[in-house]
């Protein structure tokens, strides 16, 4: 038991994988998937969403369908390095809703950014309004999005944590 957390068998990261790519599939099916009967797959995933595995549950949305979208990946530099500059800029942003993503990086630029936005006029003035707010911006680079051949919307948890020796 890590951080309080029940230690998860393959069968919890059995039921994650699955719940991951379909969250409203019904307890039989997911039973049927992982080898479990009913009542005892129910009882693992309450107790993976007591334990904090399971954050919620949710509808993937076609931005598409509704109308234009832009994403953008942006490499963010900072001017000043102390800890009091990387908690400004990330509490400003935080509260972006256009910014889906930040990442604190190693490499030659300190943040990449995702952002969607309507159109690029519309990505620049969020970043012109960023700049304006003085949160230690020093330079930035955009990526404008052509194409996303390949999205996952999922993680390959039974890759990354079972064990296949």
């Amino acid at each position: 038991m890590m951080n309080g957390a029940p230690k998860l068998d393959r069968i919890d990261l059995r039921i994650l994988s699955h719940l991951q790519r379909n969250g409203r599939t019904a307890n039989v099916d997911l039973a049927d998937a992982v080898g479990l009967s009913p009542s005892p797959c129910l009882t693992r995933v309450k107790r993976l969403e007591k334990a904090g595995y399971i954050t919620g549950y949710g509808a993937h949305v076609q931005l598409e369908r509704l109308g234009p979208v832009q994403l953008v990946f942006t490499q963010v530099t900072l001017a000043d390095h102390r800890r009091e500059d990387f908690t400004k800029f990330e509490s400003y942003i935080r509260n972006v809703d256009e910014i889906l993503e930040c990442h604190l990086v190693s490499g030659g630029f300190d943040y990449l950014l995702k952002f969607v936005a309507r159109s690029v006029v519309h990505y620049q003035s969020i970043v012109e309004e960023l700049l304006e707010a003085r949160i230690g911006i020093d330079k930035y680079f955009s990526f404008i999005v052509i194409k996303s051949p390949i999205v996952k919307d999922y993680y390959p948890i039974e890759k990354l944590y079972v064990s296949h020796d």
